[in-house]
């Protein structure tokens, strides 16, 4: 597989510096030559620079950032857009998880030009699916899943998908929920957005429920991009995270998640937001990430 690698050095989005340094503490862990030894090829690596909270205004504090925010998005967006048509798989390391309005409106245009949707199983603790108007905070990564279904600033709903929403609320499972917000729970709700809360997971099994995931997302789609923030990562096994919530997914829980989604033999895409070096122990968070990537390109025991 011939691979276009983004690195997105992005951390307006959060509430707490340092996401910008992740793309960087998992090259550190070894990302390159672990993607080259399961045979796969890096054809492209790009690092996209961001602004920084010295020198940018925060500007409307129901969506803090919002201009460089787009920015970002938008050049992404090209960027995946390109790559998928070109026939490369669209790996993206993040920054917060507002990267994912670019990553996935991105694929969404490069496969409506062929009739198709796009199917995303979004791990995370949180929904991320807070607007300006119900936001708590103004920070926008809690809002790119609102966004990428419509509810959110036009800068990033209309003016980077402009045939419409990049998400179905029925192509889209969110896993290994454990921290909602008041508001973005009744758009949940409104839109049927299905959801994971890990006390599913902890009643019925997470096998199962990743089963059960997987197939939404895949029914009528292309195939399925995963999302995946390392904060939806129990923070004993994760704690290089801005916005870490106890009881997450366990080390094989992810990584079974991860399997599964290489299994299906259609994951068209996948980013890895959220690290944050400067919570990290020894870079912990940042191994893990380069081994989840690897368990979703194919990585196997035998």
């Amino acid at each position: 597989m011939n691979l276009s690698l983004t690195n997105v050095h992005l951390d307006l989005g959060a509430g707490r510096r340092g996401t910008d340094m992740g793309p960087s503490a998992i090259h550190v862990a070894g990302l390159v030559p672990g993607i080259r030894r399961l045979g796969h090829t890096v054809e492209d690596l790009l690092s996209l620079e961001c602004s920084t909270f010295e020198a940018e205004d925060p500007g409307d504090p129901s969506a803090r950032f919002l201009p460089e925010i787009t920015r970002v998005c938008e050049r992404l967006a090209l960027r995946v857009e390109t790559s998928v048509l070109g026939g490369r798989f669209p790996l993206v390391l993040g920054g917060d998880h507002s990267v994912a309005i670019g990553t996935i409106s991105g694929l969404a245009r490069a496969y409506r030009r062929r009739g198709q949707r796009v199917g995303v199983l979004w791990v995370d603790a949180h929904t991320d699916m807070n607007t300006p108007e119900i936001s708590p905070s103004g920070n926008v990564h809690g809002m790119p899943l609102a966004c990428l279904l419509g509810h959110g600033p036009e800068a990033l709903t209309t003016a980077i998908c402009p045939d419409g929403p990049a998400l179905r609320p029925e192509d889209v499972v969110i896993f290994g929920v454990r921290d909602v917000d008041a508001g973005e729970s009744r758009l949940v709700r409104e839109l049927g957005v299905r959801v994971y809360t890990m006390s599913e997971l902890d009643a019925r099994g997470t096998s199962i429920c990743a089963k059960e995931a997987l197939e939404r997302v895949l029914d009528g789609t292309a195939g399925v991009h995963l999302s995946f923030d390392l904060d939806g990562v129990d923070p004993s096994e994760a704690p290089g995270v801005g916005t870490p919530v106890p009881g997450g997914l366990n080390l094989r829980e992810s990584h079974l998640l991860c399997e599964l989604a290489a299994q299906t033999g259609k994951l068209l895409g996948m980013e890895v937001v959220e690290l944050n070096p400067t919570q990290d122990v020894t870079n912990k968070t940042g191994k893990l990430a380069v081994w989840l990537i690897e368990s979703a390109l194919g990585r196997s025991i035998l």
